[in-house]
């Protein structure tokens, strides 16, 4: 029989991961696109040849998902493979729809043929939706690990921007280590946190040949999901965190419904802020998908130095971008810091907005009166920068978990947010990690 003809939809990290697992050396299928959306500049590239192994000279094309329907038409497509997170069940039906009239079947991948095994034990830490609080709940757990004497390894869900081939196995160990990889502002709020506490992360796209580095050097995994995507490797232990700030979202996203369905602990983040009709709301929802599910109570409480410069103030509030683009947040740690401190007023960062950073509002018109710390590359970090400096305010909050000053030049006074996780009564993440036997 003659292959089919596949196409992938992704978002340069799962779409990648379910080619190099699945369908890389399959005789029964040959891919001939990937679709790309969410990340700039993506499009208009190739997935190159040393990565896409024999059957592939030429690499494989990445097209802009808007094509998608001519695409299927010219390549003959059999099989359309979604293949990204963050998205709401009735945009992946919308997507099958637009596919299968376009004459294409339509395919998402579970978890059995996209997980790695691990020699080592692996502990993942993922989430419902962007901006849940898993980047804080992944350095809790390294935390307790490291206390208990572990050596913990993490490893990220993928965000490879740039150079695909040469950044087929990263690893991070010195903040030197982000400069020498080139990396963007969302790669550095990811690893900047682990490094300074110690622990190595490794990063990439081929995630087999990642798993094997990461395994010579710790004595337990921690996979650090992104994009509130299901693990790429099978673990011993699966946490989830939800956003009581989304209700609902648990049961109604894509794949973040799964992996409510899969955690062996929910963490139920954010409990300080959140309005007790959605926490009851979320509880209700784990206990009808997950009822065996551990359910732990937490919050993120802001820590701010120098938090008496706010007060009086007009503020600028820069937040993590990620959060307030396809996590669809029109808030974050930033503004709950400027109306706890007494701001005078947000300003609003839309007419200042120059190039991709004024694009970045045309896509996310929900955004609002924030400033989303995108920066995806060098002219995209320049435009972030111009649109700062432009902008008439008295004050700078940066809200992001990376010190934004280290990377573009600022000429206003500023602060920063810092936020941790903390968990409220029991279970504890320790005791889980202690009856689990992780730790003793």
């Amino acid at each position: 029989m003659n292959p089919q003809n596949v196409l992938i939809m992704g978002a340069a990290g799962r779409d990648f991961h379910n080619f190099n697992l699945f369908f890389r050396g399959n005789a029964a299928y040959r891919v001939v696109a990937f679709t790309a959306t969410q990340i700039p500049d993506i499009a208009g590239r190739k997935y190159p040849a040393a990565l896409a192994g024999k059957g592939y000279p030429k690499g494989i094309p990445i097209y802009d998902e808007k094509d998608l329907v001519s695409i299927i038409r010219k390549e003959k497509v059999d099989l359309v493979v979604f293949a990204y997170s963050d998205q709401s069940h009735e945009n992946v039906m919308h997507k099958a729809s637009i596919a299968m009239a376009a004459g294409a079947d339509f395919m998402m991948m579970g978890p059995d043929h996209t997980m790695v095994k691990s020699s080592k034990p692996v502990i993942s830490i993922c989430a419902v939706r962007t901006g849940c609080g898993k980047s804080q709940t992944t350095r809790r757990v390294a935390d307790i690990l490291q206390k208990a004497g572990k050596k913990v390894v993490a490893v990220r869900h993928p965000m490879p921007y740039g150079d695909l081939e040469k950044q087929k196995v990263q690893r991070f160990a010195t903040l030197a280590d982000l400069d020498k990889h080139k990396c963007t502002i969302e790669e550095r709020e990811e690893y900047e946190p682990h490094i300074v506490r110690g622990v190595i992360i490794y990063a990439g796209v081929d995630y087999e040949a990642i798993l094997r580095e990461a395994e010579k050097e710790a004595d337990i995994i921690l996979w650090d999901g992104g994009n509130n995507d299901m693990p790429f490797f099978k673990s011993d232990l699966e946490i989830v965190v939800v956003d009581p700030h989304r209700p609902g979202h648990e049961v109604s996203y894509y794949p973040g419904e799964t992996n409510t369905r899969r955690a062996d602990v929910i963490v139920i983040n954010k409990i300080d802020t959140a309005d007790a009709d959605n926490i009851e709301e979320v509880r209700y929802n784990i206990a009808q998908v997950n009822p065996k599910a551990i359910v732990v109570d937490a919050a993120s409480p802001l820590t701010v130095a120098n938090a008496e410069k706010i007060r009086g103030k007009r503020v600028l509030v820069v937040e993590d971008g990620p959060t307030l683009t396809h996590g669809e947040m029109q808030y974050g740690a930033g503004v709950m810091a400027a109306r706890k401190y007494g701001a005078a007023e947000l300003v609003d960062p839309r007419p200042f907005a120059v190039a991709s950073i004024r694009e970045t509002y045309e896509k996310y018109p929900d955004i609002g009166i924030l400033l989303p710390a995108m920066g995806y590359g060098k002219e995209q970090m320049k435009d972030l920068e111009k649109t700062i400096n432009a902008s008439k305010c008295d004050l700078i909050i940066i809200a992001t978990p990376i010190d934004l000053g280290r990377i573009i030049k600022i000429n206003k006074p500023s602060v920063r947010v810092g936020y941790d996780l903390q968990e409220i009564g029991e279970p504890t993440l320790e005791t889980v990690l202690r009856a689990k036997k992780f730790i003793r």
